[in-house]
């Protein structure tokens, strides 16, 4: 294709980007972010759908970066923990020091069924329980796994972007 072809197609394709949606309602106490988090990713056991899914928030094509919203490598620089998964019983004391190791003041999102009640791994031999039975839960994301737009929206409710 020449390069002047190409030019044409990109100049009459329309728009490249689709527009944000409105700002959501900024959940109470997050505004002492100043509509910028950052997000440390947490597995706490699960069978990976819903961390699949977590990914696409982050990726080209839902874009959560652009709502100020970047994820990080350490809880020490974290002001969100996303974490999905049954709470298993080996990670139990990683899953408190890291806790213990975000600062304050420090949101925590339970993403997927497994992580809100247990889901189909409750009861299992090594699950331990669902997430809010060892940390406060802020803000449930339902589904099994929740579409990535929805972790979206709730990610934004931390910027209010």
């Amino acid at each position: 294709m020449s390069v002047k072809r190409l030019t044409n197609l990109i100049r009459t394709s329309g728009r490249i980007a689709e527009p944000a949606p409105p700002a959501p309602a900024l959940l109470p106490g997050a505004e002492v972010f100043g509509g910028s988090v950052q997000v440390r990713f947490i597995n706490a056991g699960s069978c990976n759908d819903c961390a699949m899914e977590v990914q696409s928030a982050f990726g080209p094509v839902y874009d959560v970066e652009r709502y100020g919203i970047r994820l990080v490598a350490s809880p020490r620089h974290a002001d969100v923990l996303v974490i999905t998964g049954a709470v298993t019983r080996n990670l139990i004391e990683p899953l408190r020091r890291t806790i213990d190791a975000t600062p304050t003041p420090r949101f925590v999102i339970a993403v997927g069924d497994c992580a809100i009640t247990g889901g189909v791994f409750a009861g299992g031999y090594g699950v331990a329980g669902p997430v809010s039975d060892f940390v406060h839960v802020d803000l449930s994301v339902p589904g099994n796994p929740p579409e990535p737009a929805v972790i979206v929206a709730a990610l934004r409710r931390m910027t209010g972007r």
